[in-house]
């Protein structure tokens, strides 16, 4: 019998989501892991014995010290269009034949949280529920300032970058711009202005992060980035957590000069001893931007289609055709 791991069903929606009948009704056992596995050891551990792996996004890391460890893995879906905490090249060393799922988008998703963490923090919209729900009113809660006529930084005007892009000039927000391939021509065409990283970071009230993750730009926000921002200004992470320093940013809301609403952690889950869970002036979700209600169950059920096009033989979406057919 072929069995298929599915990982990190966080919140239990996984069977619901997409027909797992139909693969079962080719002969395959599905069996779907709710909780973090962990480090490589304990992946290897659980994952012994499978056939296929279904990975959700980026939640476990599943590089060459896992893949060499599973030598009855055939194939490995992942959920997204790319992966890095995938080693491909490892995949295809081992003939795993490896899948994505290009047809589903997270922009959406994504740039609405991004959007909602602006306005709550901006608003002290967590606090004051924390507040009513302890009996109390207004007392506790610091005046929140509107978000009209301040300025919007974005770093990364990708699909997601360019859509809170046009959602910030909607509420009259300045919008500026800077990556490392940015154009001004790019940036004009979604109402904003490209300017230096410098002046980014020292002009904006508001910093927002979207980047593909890669080794140019990790700790792309650091040290100097955040010491340049402007006191009491927002660094808002929907993006990846290695963007940014996390001992850095640490260092600084210790001491009260920024604040952070953040959705991407260097380790998911989170920990609960993480020193981010008590530090000031922070709004935390843990990993919201592309769970939605639309967007999970269109990811599950490309998923499924890649399976079933597996199981017949005939694999769909796959990353590393070429390099397997060189091997």
């Amino acid at each position: 019998m072929v069995r298929i791991a599915v990982l990190d069903d966080w919140q239990g929606i996984a069977e619901a989501a997409a027909d797992w009948g139909a693969v079962r009704a080719k002969g395959a056992e599905v069996v779907i892991f709710r909780d973090h596995l962990g480090g490589p050891e304990a992946v290897v551990a659980a994952l012994q014995g499978f056939d296929a792996v279904v990975a959700m996004r980026e939640r476990t890391r599943l590089q060459a010290d896992v893949i060499t460890k599973l030598p009855g893995l055939k194939l490995l879906s992942f959920t997204g269009a790319r992966n890095a905490a995938v080693d491909v090249d490892a995949c295809t060393a081992q003939g795993v034949v490896v899948c994505n799922t290009t047809t589903t988008r997270t922009s959406h998703g994504t740039a609405e949280l991004t959007l909602g963490l602006i306005l709550a923090a901006q608003r002290r919209i967590a606090l004051g529920d924390a507040e009513m729900r302890a009996g109390r009113f207004q007392g506790n809660v610091p005046l929140g300032g509107e978000v009209a006529g301040s300025t919007l930084g974005l770093v990364g005007l990708g699909n997601i970058g360019a859509r809170v892009a046009r959602y910030a000039r909607a509420m009259d927000m300045e919008v500026i711009a800077w990556s490392q391939n940015l154009t001004a021509e790019r940036a004009a065409s979604v109402g904003a202005v490209r300017v230096e990283k410098a002046e980014l970071f020292a002009r904006a009230d508001v910093v927002s992060v979207h980047l593909v993750l890669s080794e140019r730009t990790r700790h792309i926000v650091g040290a100097a980035e955040i010491g340049a921002m402007k006191p009491g200004a927002l660094l808002v992470n929907t993006s990846r957590g290695p963007h940014v320093d996390t001992d850095a940013l640490l260092g600084a809301l210790e001491a009260g000069r920024v604040r952070a609403a953040i959705d991407v952690y260097d380790q998911e889950p989170l920990p609960a001893e993480h020193p981010l869970r008590r530090a000031p002036g922070t709004l935390l979700t843990p990993h919201l931007g592309y769970v939605t209600a639309e967007n999970m169950p269109a990811l599950y059920a490309s998923t499924v289609e890649n399976l079933l096009a597996w199981l017949d033989g005939a694999p769909v979406r796959v990353v590393n055709a070429e390099g397997l057919k060189g091997a």
